[in-house]
């Protein structure tokens, strides 16, 4: 999913749970973040392939490669991986939820904030692949070693 829609959806979904289930707005301002900057694993991603910096230049490179992957039939698509990202899956969930409950409520928040932001991905996902990433990040890193990469079309 584009950033633009998870910073549209995330702002709505944490404005929601301000005005109707009466969270603080500091949890809701925490909400909407981590529904946003979980994302940096794939800035991260580009860093490490490319040796760049540029957060310019990383957005038009996963742009480039979101449009030449959906200029693939649907059968093409299913064979490339979009990257590896260490922030998605339900591990870093799991580490989240136990943070929560021995160190700070925020975790939670984040908690929060990063499984809608999975929660978006994964519908999105469907309307692209046969198949679902991004849920664990271990069998996510075993199944990308067969796969190829976005990098690949360009």
């Amino acid at each position: 999913m584009l950033p633009k829609s998870h910073i549209i959806l995330g702002a709505i979904f944490s404005t929601i749970l301000i005005y109707f289930f009466n969270f603080s707005l500091i949890a809701g301002i925490i909400i909407f973040l981590s529904s946003v900057f979980i994302d940096v694993d794939h800035y991260l991603y580009y860093v490490y392939k490319k040796k760049d910096w540029s957060l310019w230049k990383a957005y038009k490179w996963w742009m480039q490669g979101n449009k030449k992957l959906i200029e693939l039939d649907r059968k093409q698509r299913n064979e490339f991986a979009h990257g590896f990202a260490f922030l998605h899956g339900f591990e870093m969930l799991a580490i989240l939820a136990v943070l929560g409950k021995m160190i700070s409520i925020y975790f939670y928040y984040i908690l929060i904030g990063i499984s809608f932001h999975l929660f978006l991905d994964l519908i999105h996902q469907r309307t692209i692949h046969d198949r679902l990433d991004k849920y664990s990040i271990i069998y996510d890193w075993i199944k990308y070693k067969k796969m190829r990469f976005l990098e690949e079309l360009f």
